[in-house]
């Protein structure tokens, strides 16, 4: 492209177009002598640039007789066909050629070039043939080869090439044309003058500003907001144009939704914009192919509704109602959510709709289901815009007769009942407001059978069921609930709990009634104080069921560490759990904590400055259960998944600095605000940042278990860095210089020591807890922790010794077998008390089933007795070396047991009793004899190679 149009400007006299638009000045000194001149002197000028015009029109006549060679049109007709190109640089290029020879052409050449352009906005056309007509009418309008005598031509395509958009599949193209329209409009503004520009100006500025609004694009909406701002600069003619430009800026029209629900509004004051604004909306983006935008119009409309609303009540919303039974589905899509929005929003300004009007909005649903949107493609987001339509007319109390309500209800628990979470999250919304508005009555029937079908449902075999009614129940209201409130609570508390029957566990029911159950404690306790549904035993009662059993079972689902396909999904339920603790102690504090004192005049409560002097009369909210709830949300915050920790991090921040409610008998309280500071605001979820702190939980006994329990899961998993920055905190934590000043060091290796047999003792044969454990060990007996001389060092690596029998008897897991080798190679090594022990516990796996096991342990015999000669007889040191180094221990296993009982002969350990480790005492002769490939091909099976 650029090779042709340089031989076409060599071929063509080189001279300024004497026919092209001089419009404007392009010199500075022209332009500022400009601004001391009155308006009458501007006038003046604009006529001089008229009769300059026509004496240039005038001119043309003398190059017609300029001779253009043949080549040109060949020239021309290549850069004509390289606007239609499927790159983007070769259009550019060919767009910019066209320009300069255009400029070196006679006006009725030019003219023929120009319709040439025009063709390529053809329906027919392409996306790039619109993208290079609009970049080469953007070069002739900036060149001033465009002349003003063309724009009813040529304005019109730039209008229609604003708004280009063709739909192809599940996307649509045309943002690049939408972009070059724009650069067409920017380069009118900068070419021609406010006389010659005026009719065009009322034409643009509509379509610039829908653009620059609603496009889906944020470089489209930026590039029609430049062009708009270039044109009231330069024009100047632009109704509220400075208004206009000071809030349609770069950065507001950044984000698409403040562009939607807060530029647009903005500009929508004015009536002249109002109008086109609705019709973008209605036309083309309520029926716009992607979701979320159909969303964010139905809102972007309702925002407008505030300046005319007659106009929306009779016009548009009698306009939508009818397209919700399109068969396009995005059309009745975006039709119904913009129905609903619409008429929320009149609602809220106060509009009264009349009977008619309620007539035809309460026909919406029971006509969608008459014609059966809901199946097929499209039925599930059906489903959801349906849901928020009732929402919507249940909050504007649109009169329904009691069909309609009955249908809207089974409509809304047939959702309930969807397994997409998305539906079901819509219909509990529209539930907690359809009830109120339509089924509040004490005496409804349905409203009466409501409560104990949702309860029939948490036991339903279809998981779906569970997850909509424990959802359902939480959305009810109090009047529903206050009848059979504890029968709701044990219900849900039951529903929160691992399922027995593993085909019927699901982490999202669970999750759900986490949500209910404090949904429905809430309700409960809000409205209590002011209903007569509850007498004072029964709210007593209430309180006391909250503390025993609400909080126990959140405790309970606060350990749920189920896995299944997805991975952890128990850290649903978890991060669930932790959100109802919170609030579940605020419901317990606020009601019986002391201590708290109301400022005069003041609706916030305000905490007391010195804790220690105040007397808690809570009994319901103890130290017993402060203690297990900071915790079990400390043991979160140091475990392996970042999301968790961010969120129990925040949780505990929250419930220290509760401006409101402030929470008693947390042990250690002071500490605790210096280790998490007011305001601080830290990246809970990195690591390095969240284990230092709480890592300094470990000094009080009554938190340092539970968070040595979470912190093993991080120090001995399978994410390398996660385990090193652990390790490394956790070093740091005994290592630290002002601790060994005051000689605790060793007093704080005893209590983690305790707290890792108490918690081999809890998880026993759990290997999700076990194994990261016994790793964490291994590290720290590599970093020489816990082995020192000490009774106490003595002390727990005997009750290490005796959690590996248990742990290590018929295991099959490698990883949990290596590493406990590797642990009793350690205490073997250096411990003198206990040494025979663990030495004779590691000569019995020289003689277990599986190959690589035996070698492990072979390896580490001899590592141990290079380090420690007096587990054998200095005679006999050298020839058990031999045995251990020359055996084949991956061979057979009859001989590998052969060769161990010659080191237990050698070392002097009986051998009987430490074979009862991993031989069963019943186990037959023909079993121990048995072909040991049998026993590696099992061990190949369960690793899954």
């Amino acid at each position: 492209m650029k090779l042709s149009q340089r031989i076409g400007l060599a071929c063509l006299p080189q001279h300024s177009p004497t026919w092209a638009y001089m419009g404007r000045n392009r010199y500075l000194g022209e332009n500022t002598s400009l601004n001391v001149i009155d308006r009458n002197a501007s006038c003046i000028h604009d006529q001089y640039m008229d009769v300059s015009s026509t004496v240039q029109n005038a001119s043309c006549v003398e190059e017609e007789d300029m001779d253009v060679p043949e080549i040109i049109e060949e020239i021309i007709e290549l850069l004509l066909s390289g606007l239609r190109d499927s790159d983007t640089i070769v259009r550019w290029s060919a767009a910019k050629g066209i320009g300069r020879i255009t400029a070196r052409l006679t006006s009725a050449l030019a003219d023929d070039v120009l319709s040439s352009i025009i063709e390529l906005f053809s329906p027919r056309e392409g996306d790039g043939s619109w993208h290079g007509g609009c970049l080469a009418l953007a070069e002739l309008a900036r060149r001033g080869l465009l002349l003003p005598v063309n724009f009813p031509k040529v304005v019109p395509l730039a209008v229609k090439a604003l708004h280009y958009d063709v739909r192809k599949g599940p996307h649509s193209i045309g943002s690049h044309v939408r972009d070059a329209a724009a650069y067409v409009c920017w380069a009118f503004g900068r070419a021609y003058t406010f006389s010659d520009m005026k009719g065009v100006l009322e034409q643009l500025a509509p379509h610039l500003l829908r653009v620059a609004c609603y496009d889906r694009e944020v470089n489209c909406r930026r590039a029609a907001a430049a062009a708009f701002q270039e044109n009231v600069g330069r024009q100047g003619s632009f109704l509220h144009g400075i208004d206009i430009v000071n809030t349609a800026d770069y950065f507001s029209l950044s984000s698409r939704v403040n562009s939607y629900l807060h530029v647009a509004v903005h500009i929508a004051q004015y009536k002249e914009y109002l109008y086109p604004f609705v019709e973008e909306l209605i036309i083309n983006k309520i029926p716009h192919w992607d979701r979320s935008l159909r969303e964010l119009a139905a809102q972007a409309l309702s925002a407008l509704a505030k300046y005319d609303q007659y106009y929306f009540a009779d016009n548009i919303i009698e306009r939508l109602i009818p397209c919700t039974l399109s068969p396009d589905l995005c059309m009745r899509h975006g039709a119904t959510l913009a129905s609903g929005e619409l008429v929320l929003s009149l609602h809220q300004c106060g509009f009264i709709f009349s009977g008619d009007q309620q007539k035809l909005i309460s026909g919406v649903v029971p006509g969608i289901e008459k014609a059966r949107l809901y199946r097929g493609k499209g039925g599930e987001i059906m489903r959801s815009a349906v849901s928020r339509f009732i929402e919507c007319t249940s909050v504007a109390h649109v009169s329904l007769t009691e069909k309609i309500k009955r249908s809207l209800l089974d409509t809304i628990n047939e959702n309930l009942r969807h397994p997409n979470n998305q539906i079901q999250s819509c219909a509990v919304e529209a539930l907690k407001q359809f009830v109120p508005a339509y089924l509040d009555g004490s005496g409804d029937v349905i409203a009466v059978s409501m409560t104990s079908k949702y309860l029939e449902l948490l036991d339903d075999p279809n998981v779906a069921a569970r997850r909509g009614s424990a959802l359902a129940i939480g959305a009810l209201p109090f009047n529903l609930l206050a009848s059979k409130w504890k029968d709701i609570l044990t219900k849900l508390c039951s529903s929160c709990r691992i399922e027995d029957n593993p085909d019927d566990r699901d982490a999202e029911a669970r999750v759900n009634a986490v949500r209910g159950l404090i949904s429905v404690c809430e309700t409960l306790t809000k409205e209590s104080g002011e209903s007569f549904f509850l007498n004072l035993d029964e709210e007593a009662s209430l309180y006391k069921v909250i503390n025993n059993e609400v909080m126990q079972t959140l405790f309970i689902a606060l350990d749920d560490y189920s896995v299944d396909n997805r991975g952890d999904v128990g850290s649903w339920v978890r991060e669930a759990a932790m959100d109802g603790l919170e609030r579940c102690t605020y419901i317990l504090c606020e009601r019986t904590s002391v201590g708290f004192t109301r400022t005069p005049g003041a609706d916030s409560l305000s905490r007391p400055f010195n804790n220690d002097a105040i007397v808690m009369e809570n009994h319901l909210f103890d130290s017993n259960i402060a203690t297990k709830l900071v915790g079990s949300i400390a043991k979160q915050a140091v475990e392996k998944i970042d999301k968790i920790r961010d969120t129990a991090a925040r949780t505990l921040q929250r419930i220290l600095y509760n401006d409101k409610i402030f929470v008693p008998s947390i042990p250690h309280r002071d500490a605790l605000e210096d280790i998490f500071p007011r305001g601080t605001v830290l990246e809970w979820g990195v690591p390095h940042v969240s284990f230092p702190c709480f890592l300094k939980l470990l000094q009080f006994s009554c938190y340092s278990r539970m968070v040595v329990s979470g912190l093993v899961i991080s120090a001995g998993g399978l994410q390398d860095s996660l385990r090193k920055t652990a390790i490394t905190a956790l070093l740091e934590y005994l290592h630290d210089p002002e601790i060994s000043k005051d000689n605790k060091r060793y007093t704080r290796e005893y209590m983690l020591s305790v707290d890792l047999l108490c918690i081999i003792q809890q998880y026993k044969k759990c290997d999700r807890v076990i194994v990261p454990i016994l790793k964490t060990i291994e590290i720290l007996l590599s970093k020489k922790v816990f082995l020192n001389t000490e009774n106490h060092s003595t002390e727990f690596c005997a009750g290490l010794l005796d959690a590996l029998v248990v742990e290590l008897k018929g295991s099959k897991d490698f990883s949990k077998l290596y590493t406990g080798i590797s642990i009793l190679g350690y205490i073997a090594s250096i411990l003198e008390p206990i040494k025979f022990r663990a030495f004779s516990q590691l000569l019995t796996f020289l003689g277990h089933r599986y190959p690589k096991i035996r070698k492990a342990s072979a390896d580490q015999v001899y590592l141990v007795l290079l380090q420690n000669g007096n587990l054998v007889a200095e005679d006999r040191l050298d020839r058990a070396l031999e045995v251990i180094s020359e055996t084949s221990w991956e061979g057979d296993v009859e001989d590998a047991r052969c060769q161990r009982s010659q080191l237990y002969e050698m070392s002097g350990l009986e051998m009987v009793s430490s074979l009862k480790i991993t031989n069963k005492p019943s186990e037959k002769k023909s079993r121990a004899t048995a072909d040991e490939n049998e026993g590696y091909s099992s061990l190949v099976g369960f690793r899954g190679f």
